[in-house]
């Protein structure tokens, strides 16, 4: 009976991790589609949960595979008690990422108090967690350059492509004519209007698969490996995920939704695909890969590539006809506008340069985000080193 109790706890604690995921993560998917009107919040939500399902209950096994057996060499160190403590851990130190307002790694942080398990426990695998430590110093790194490079050489081709240009009235409307209820383009919905809005919400479906295969592992992976049943757990950790989309995103949705100037539309697409990309590779090879740590540096890159590339475009201002400027110092980068060459102007010159690259900002949300991990370590550690011999 008490190990029952025990089991239920577990699952409860595994359950609100889940349910946090859920909600940190379907903003940052369907933010940008749910801003621009291409999809509601309720439609952000069902879809969130079910490409987050299918990531989980494919890619995602792998992950769970590393954090649940191969972190450690004796996978015996997981117990229902001490997987617990782990997820205690996890939850808790996102809590603190969540409260200064910083979207902490929730796979860095899961890694972190399992690796705080291992160490106390002399059971540590030190060369799996080699691996997974170089792999998150490497990916961030192929995130900055490669938006970097998009930035500099092809954001504004890109930007021209998939704008989307708001018309008056709904995007889609839902057409109850028939025995089926079916959605149809709004009265004055264009065709460009309308490929915009699937390439966002499709751009949202990618993010939801990517973090299903990554974050699964993170609230389930201590209890399958204390030898509960994974198919179970990856049911209830991805129906915890969809409670948290329908309930505690749509503030985030909200947020992303209004914000979304901070972020461009093409900035958030180019983002999303070049983290998604990297976030699944890493996932089909069992490293828990961080979605957050992984988009961040790649929005410091994009910003960086922009905000260092400048440009001579020929235009009449106050009767000049050709004027210097930058692509960051551009209120608006219109779709009809050309691609200008690259210039070598200094960038510490370029107006806008500070609002898209922003050192101090940057250097905050990096620091909170290692700070975060490190104290699911450190906990986990001191808690089993003082703990485990008398409790287990």
């Amino acid at each position: 009976m008490f190990e029952l109790l025990l089991l239920a706890v577990g699952i409860v604690v595994a359950l609100f991790v889940g349910f946090n995921i859920g909600g940190a993560t379907t903003g940052p998917a369907f933010g940008p589609a749910v801003g621009a009107g291409a999809i509601s919040k309720t439609g952000a939500a069902a879809l969130m949960s079910a490409f987050f399902l299918s990531g989980g209950w494919t890619i995602g096994r792998q992950v769970v595979d590393t954090l649940g057996n191969d972190l450690v060499t004796d996978p015996g160190v997981f117990t229902i008690e001490s997987s617990i403590v782990v997820l205690f851990f996890i939850g808790g130190a996102l809590f603190v990422g969540n409260y200064y307002g910083v979207p902490a790694s929730t796979s860095m942080t899961a890694v972190g108090a399992i690796a705080g398990l291992g160490v106390a426990t002399d059971a540590l695998n030190w060369a799996v967690m080699g691996e997974i430590a170089v792999w998150w110093i490497v990916a961030p790194i192929v995130g900055f350059w490669v938006s970097g490079m998009v930035g500099r050489y092809f954001y504004t081709r890109i930007n021209r492509w998939v704008a989307i240009t708001t018309t008056p009235g709904p995007l889609v409307e839902i057409d109850r004519t028939g025995a089926v209820p079916r959605p149809t383009p709004g009265p004055n919905t264009t065709r460009r209007e309308l490929t915009g809005a699937v390439i966002v919400v499709g751009i949202g479906c990618l993010m939801a698969f990517s973090s299903g295969t990554s974050n699964i592992a993170n609230a389930i992976a201590p209890l399958v490996g204390a030898g509960v049943d994974i198919d179970l757990m990856i049911l209830l950790g991805c129906a915890a995920v969809a409670v948290g989309a329908f309930t505690i995103a749509r503030r985030t949705l909200d947020t992303l939704g209004n914000d979304i100037t901070e972020l461009p539309l093409t900035a958030a697409i180019v983002v999303a695909i070049i983290s998604s990309t990297i976030v699944v590779g890493l996932s089909a090879i069992g490293i828990p890969a961080s979605f957050v740590i992984i988009a961040t540096t790649s929005i410091v890159g994009l910003g960086w590539g922009r905000a260092t590339r400048t440009s001579t475009i020929p235009e009449v201002v106050r009767g000049e006809q050709e004027t210097n400027v930058s692509v960051g110092a551009l209120a608006a980068e219109q779709p009809g506008e050309k691609a200008p060459p690259i210039g070598e102007e200094d960038p510490a010159d370029i107006p806008g340069a500070a609002d898209l690259f922003d050192p101090t900002t940057t250097g905050r949300v990096i620091i909170m985000q290692n700070v975060v991990p490190i104290i699911s370590t450190v906990g986990a550690y001191v808690a089993f080193t003082a703990l485990f011999r008398f409790v287990w």
